[in-house]
C-alpha cells in the first residue's frame, strides 16, 4: 500500500497506512474505519488527478462509481469475445460491491460513529484484517489501472 501512496503523491494516505498497520491488532475498529477512509482517499485522489469533480456530499459508493467509470473499470466495458469475460465482469462487480460493504461495516463497527447504548462490542482483529485486505485489493487495482491509463495517454 505504501507504493500506492507514493504513486498517487498522497502524503496523507501514507500516514493513514502507517496508522492502519498499527491498528489491526490493537484497535480493530480504527483499522476498519481507516480502511474505508483509504479507499475514499484513493478515489478522491485519482478523480482529482483526472479532473473529475465531486462534491463533499458524495459517499463512497458515488465516488467508486465515478472512479470505475473514469478508469473504464465498468464490467460492461469488457468485450464478450475476451477469454474469461464473464469472470472478469463478476470480479469487477464484486470489487465495486466490496467498497459498499466496507462502508457499511465501518458504519456498524468502525470508528467515526458514536455508540449510543453502552453495550457496543467490536469485531476481532481477524475481521479488521479482512476489511484491510479488501481495501488493499481495491486500492491496488484502482491505482495500478490509473498508472496504466496515464502511461497509455502519455505514449500517444
Amino acid at each position: 500500500m505504501k507504493t500506492v501512496a507514493d504513486a498517487l503523491d498522497a502524503g496523507w494516505m501514507a500516514k493513514e497506512i502507517e496508522r492502519l498497520e498499527h491498528a489491526v491488532d490493537r484497535d480493530p475498529a480504527l483499522a476498519i474505519g481507516t480502511a474505508k477512509e483509504l479507499v475514499e482517499t484513493c478515489c478522491k485522489t485519482i478523480l482529482t488527478k483526472r479532473g473529475v469533480s465531486f462534491t463533499k456530499g458524495e459517499d463512497l459508493g458515488d465516488l467508486t462509481k465515478k472512479l470505475t467509470k473514469e478508469l473504464q473499470l465498468v464490467p460492461e466495458g469488457i468485450s464478450d469475445e475476451a477469454k474469461g469475460a464473464e469472470n472478469i465482469r463478476l470480479i469487477l462487480r464484486n470489487l465495486n460491491q466490496l467498497t459498499h460493504n466496507l462502508a457499511q461495516l465501518r458504519g456498524l463497527y468502525g470508528t467515526g460513529h458514536g455508540r449510543g447504548d453502552g453495550q457496543y462490542r467490536g469485531l476481532q482483529p481477524r475481521h479488521a484484517r479482512l476489511a484491510v485486505a479488501s481495501a488493499v485489493a481495491f486500492i491496488d487495482f484502482a491505482s495500478e489501472t490509473y498508472r496504466h491509463r496515464v502511461a497509455a495517454e502519455t505514449a500517444k
